[in-house]
C-alpha cells in the first residue's frame, strides 16, 4: 500500500512537527513489522525536515546495531557508553548536541555530521532502540526537536514495541 505525506509549505517546526506526528501515527498503526515502521518514520523525518540523516540503533547483545535509516552509509556496531548514540543509551535520555566536534568520544560515522540529536527509545524501563538524527549544520536542533522526538520515542515504545 502506498502512503503519501501531507505537509503544507511555510510552516514553523513547531507547525511541521504537529502536522507530521499525527501522519506517523496513522502510517505505522496497523502495520506490525517493526522493521518496516521504523524504515517509514526513518525516511518521513529525513525528507519532511530535510535532516542529514535518520535512523535507528536496535540494543542487542551489549551493543547498539544499526537498523532502518535514511542517509549516508552509518557506522555498523556502537558500545555502550561510547559516543553520542551511546551515552544517550547509558544515561536514559536524549541528547542534543550543538556541535559533534566539541563532544567527548564522539564517533563520526561522516565527517559531513554537525550536530546531532539522539533520543532512545525505552521500553519496561530498558532502552530498546535509540533513533539518531544528524544535521549538516551546527546547531541543528533545539528544544522543539527534542519534544517532538521525544512523543515520537513514547509513540513508538508503547503502540510500536
Amino acid at each position: 500500500m502506498a502512503a503519501n505525506l501531507f505537509i503544507a509549505d511555510n510552516l514553523t517546526k513547531d507547525e511541521l512537527y504537529q502536522t507530521l506526528l499525527p501522519q506517523l501515527k496513522a502510517l505505522t498503526f496497523d502495520e506490525s513489522n517493526i522493521v518496516a515502521n521504523l524504515a517509514n518514520i526513518a525516511a518521513a523525518l529525513k525528507h519532511s525536515l530535510g535532516f542529514f540523516w535518520v535512523g535507528f540503533y536496535r540494543v542487542k547483545d551489549g551493543e547498539l546495531i544499526l537498523g532502518p535509516f535514511q542517509g549516508p552509509v552509518a557506522c555498523t556496531r556502537i558500545a555502550y557508553g561510547k559516543g553520542v548514540c551511546g551515552t544517550a543509551w547509558k544515561e536514559k535520555r536524549a541528547l542534543v548536541v550543538p556541535d559533534v566536534n566539541k563532544f567527548p568520544g564522539h564517533i563520526a560515522c561522516s565527517g559531513e555530521s554537525q550536530s546531532e540529536i539522539v533520543v532512545p527509545i525505552i521500553k519496561n524501563e530498558e532502552v530498546i532502540l535509540v533513533l539518531d538524527v544528524d544535521s549538516e549544520q551546527f546547531q541543528g536542533f533545539d528544544k522543539i526537536d527534542e519534544k517532538y522526538l521525544n512523543e515520537l520515542a513514547d509513540y513508538i515504545s508503547t503502540e510500536l514495541l
